[in-house]
């Protein structure tokens, strides 16, 4: 059997190397949710992140690995907005270049985010053109390293570390729920959750639009789609990974998936009810609780909110919507 990208071992030692970078997120609850649900849920809030969001774990990982050389050639990804603002401040922290290739319709917040942590941006449209092939031609012209925004083994351990404090801080779990995109989160807290909490159940959810992630599993191969139309815009991944899916695949990953309609619901009722901002990416998993997609009566759950990365005049908008 073929080894898997990333162990335990990898998402612990990750956890080391985070130590005093990225924040031990707070864990929330709320009544309201587990009457809702019928069950015991742990919101792991990581809209209250260094950046806004999950992605500075993997991001430092990868590029506190980087030798001498790598150090000197720079970085270089491509991201909706997260990602990019993860490899912008983990390079300005360990004194690294980075070059990041955003969609032009990218977040402003997400933008000038990424600018201000001193990242140079190169804007391409997602829905035309292939951002892999711009990163690849740049990578090579100016001799960076590539850290792609999910399909790593570093970034995947990073990402690992989520699962690892939440399981710390609440104990095993019967479910584990977190949004999937292109899988590096997934995985990570995957493969924490294995070790941690062996009968956890782990499910992804993504949206509607994109379900290329139920698609592959469903298949035992990956599927590839067109961008998806979602509000959803840090889950509007193509395709999962070449790491990222024998991972899922091996660990018994389930995916479900929730409309934009049940988005802006949980972002309505984190804001009402929990007194928290969080982007709709951030709202997929608790959306699937929530929207009775999953059933979890009786259970300990564990829900990651990944990133809280919204313009408020967006935000506004969508959560006033009759």
């Amino acid at each position: 059997m073929d080894e898997l990208a990333i162990s335990f071992d990898d998402v612990a030692a990750a956890h080391r190397r985070l130590a005093g970078v990225a924040q031990r997120t707070p864990v929330f609850t709320s009544r309201t949710a587990d009457e809702r649900c019928g069950a015991q849920l742990f919101f792991k809030c990581e809209n209250l992140q260094r950046i806004g969001a999950f992605k500075i774990r993997g991001a430092y990982n990868a590029i506190a690995q980087f030798t001498p050389a790598q150090r000197s050639g720079g970085v270089i990804t491509f991201s909706s907005g997260n990602h990019a603002q993860a490899i912008a401040l983990a390079a300005r922290l360990l004194g690294v270049k980075a070059v990041i290739v955003m969609p032009k319709d990218a977040p402003e917040i997400k933008l000038a985010a990424t600018r201000g942590y001193g990242g140079e941006i190169v804007p391409y449209d997602r829905y035309r053109e292939d951002p892999d092939a711009i990163v690849g031609a740049i990578a090579r012209e100016r001799g960076m390293t590539v850290v792609p925004p999910f399909d790593h083994p570093q970034v995947m351990a990073g990402q690992g570390t989520v699962a690892k404090e939440l399981i710390e801080e609440v104990g095993e779990l019967d479910v584990l729920v977190t949004p999937v995109g292109g899988g590096g989160l997934l995985s990570g807290c995957a493969t924490a959750a294995r070790a941690m909490s062996p009968g956890c159940r782990i499910v992804g959810v993504e949206p509607e639009a994109g379900n290329d992630a139920q698609r592959s599993l469903a298949q035992g191969q990956i599927v590839r789609i067109a961008t998806p139309q979602t509000i959803a815009d840090a889950a509007q991944s193509r395709s999962l990974g070449r790491y990222t899916f024998p991972v899922l695949q091996r660990l018994g990953a389930e995916i479900v998936t929730v409309s934009d309609a049940k988005l802006i619901e949980t972002m309505r009722f984190f804001a009402n009810r929990m007194k928290m901002v969080a982007e709709p990416t951030g709202c997929l998993g608790a959306a699937a609780l929530l929207g009775s997609a999953l059933e979890v009566r009786g259970l300990r759950v564990g829900v990651v909110v990944s990133g809280g990365n919204v313009d408020l005049a967006r935000f506004a908008s969508l959560i006033g919507a009759a």
